[in-house]
């Protein structure tokens, strides 16, 4: 880990993010996320799925046809700046930059580690009316989730996760490699167009909190064939 921490601080530090978009999306699962909040508690979480955007042909991305305005500046920043968006005038969605021009990575979900209580609590103030508290491994299970459970908002926009003192990435215990078969590729949520079946969203297979599990992807990557050896049909 040498090179990729900031002396004197168990952070991530710029390194560690200066690689292209979807080598940060696979380095990331594993990591853990951690804020401070305005009362001094700390969160954190374990990255446990992420999505890549590439910008330019990848159609799905905000960036794409280098297309930059005041909203995605953040995607044109240096490595690690992050990229915060509101979506239906209510929820945020958290990104981090990467290598490669208007290119970032969104964080889908996190498995909560610390601070379950003060999550649940910032879940809840969020919600109309009265609602069953989310269970553990529900907290984080989602992009806009994790950003109301770590009450991250847009005051993060452009904001640097390798210096920000209320946000910031931590190295996990461990780091999951594809070898291990822990490592799934799939295709991102909610997605259309030409880009629709592009691998590019990356979980750590078997962690309930990943928001979408699947089980395709997650037979091949075992080397499963459906009947006759001809390979998997749809599921």
């Amino acid at each position: 880990m040498a090179g990729l921490l900031d002396r004197g601080e168990h952070r991530l530090g710029c390194d560690f993010f200066a690689r292209p978009c979807v080598s940060l999306a696979k380095a990331l699962l594993g990591q853990v996320l951690a804020r401070r909040l305005p009362d001094g508690r700390e969160v954190r979480g374990r990255i446990v799925e992420t999505e890549a955007y590439l910008g330019g042909d990848d159609t799905a991305s905000h960036s794409r046809g280098g297309r930059r305005t005041a909203r995605n500046a953040g995607m044109f920043m240096k490595p690690g700046t992050l990229y915060v968006y509101q979506i239906y005038g209510v929820y945020f969605c958290m990104n981090i930059s990467s290598q490669g021009e208007g290119a970032a990575v969104l964080l889908r979900s996190l498995e909560p580690l610390q601070g379950l209580e003060a999550m649940r609590q910032l879940r809840q103030s969020r919600r109309k009316g009265p609602a069953r508290p989310p269970k553990d491994w529900q907290l984080c299970n989602g992009p806009s989730k994790l950003c109301q459970a770590l009450a991250i908002d847009k005051s993060f926009d452009q904001e640097d996760l390798a210096s920000d003192p209320a946000l910031w990435l931590e190295p996990g215990p461990e780091s999951p490699t594809a070898a291990e078969g822990a490592l799934v590729c799939s295709t991102r949520v909610g997605i259309s167009g030409d880009w629709a079946h592009q691998p590019l969203r990356f979980y750590l297979r078997g962690n309930r909190c990943v928001s979408v599990v699947d089980k395709e992807a997650e037979r091949a990557l075992l080397g499963y064939e459906g009947p006759g050896g001809g390979g998997l049909g749809a599921s």
